[in-house]
């Protein structure tokens, strides 16, 4: 079988404040294995930001202020292949060596899949699915400006602290924007080019129609004054 990756990445900021009110409400990401390299993390590798049965009620500084929290840089760790820094062991090489392979591994590993969309952007987002993939939704995709995490309203300080806490997805969201961006632009000049390519054919075949037809007319022309000549 062929099997096609894709992925939806979504402004950093938005998804961290979305999964906090996730989290807030009880969630949790127990049934996730986190299998890396075969195995899963030990409890010193990731330690759990809670004890009990969740994590629900946590405030906003609560949930900011654990230094294991998965919601830190969670695109960038998704997409990136986690066995080349030793995997949830974060003494195999320095931070700064570490995140750098992530980032890289990530924008590597989007730029390689067969599609990614954007959040913020769900008609374009549509537009390159059906362009990529040759099929078309029955209805169009609905930008939602209204979310769980645009009703969070934070102030300056906490919107840089966010930022700083998903450095690694600001910088990977700002490459999928601008490549997507990319593509997008791409798909829409190559439509074009279809379209003036069919209308340039089109043309061309009326063209020869009417020469054909001026010809016929022509020759049926002649053959009537030729049969009225031989009666006169």
């Amino acid at each position: 079988r062929n099997f096609y990756y894709i992925t939806i990445l979504r402004d950093p900021v938005s998804r961290y404040l979305s999964e906090w009110r996730h989290v807030q409400r009880g969630a949790t990401w127990k049934a996730s294995l986190h299998v890396c390299d075969g195995r899963s993390p030990t409890t010193e590798e990731l330690p759990s930001c809670y004890t009990g049965d969740d994590w629900s009620g946590c405030s906003l500084q609560e949930f900011m202020d654990c230094p294991y929290n998965l919601a830190n840089n969670r695109q960038v760790r998704m997409l990136s292949d986690l066995s080349l820094v030793g995997c949830y062991n974060l003494s195999v090489m320095p931070e700064e060596q570490r995140n750098k392979v992530l980032l890289d591994s990530a924008k590597e590993n989007l730029k390689r899949m067969a599609f990614f969309g954007l959040t913020e952007f769900q008609r374009k987002t549509q537009y390159l699915f059906e362009k990529t993939f040759n099929m078309n939704f029955i209805s169009p995709f609905t930008q939602y400006n209204s979310t769980r995490a645009s009703s969070v309203e934070i102030d300056e300080q906490t919107q840089q602290r966010i930022e700083a806490l998903n450095f690694l997805d600001m910088e990977l969201y700002d490459y999928a924007k601008d490549l997507f961006l990319q593509r997008y632009q791409y798909m829409r000049q190559k439509e074009h080019q279809e379209a003036r390519r069919k209308r340039q054919e089109q043309r061309k075949m009326l063209r020869a129609k009417q020469a054909r037809l001026r010809e016929q007319g022509e020759n049926s022309s002649s053959t009537d004054y030729m049969a009225n000549v031989e009666r006169w």
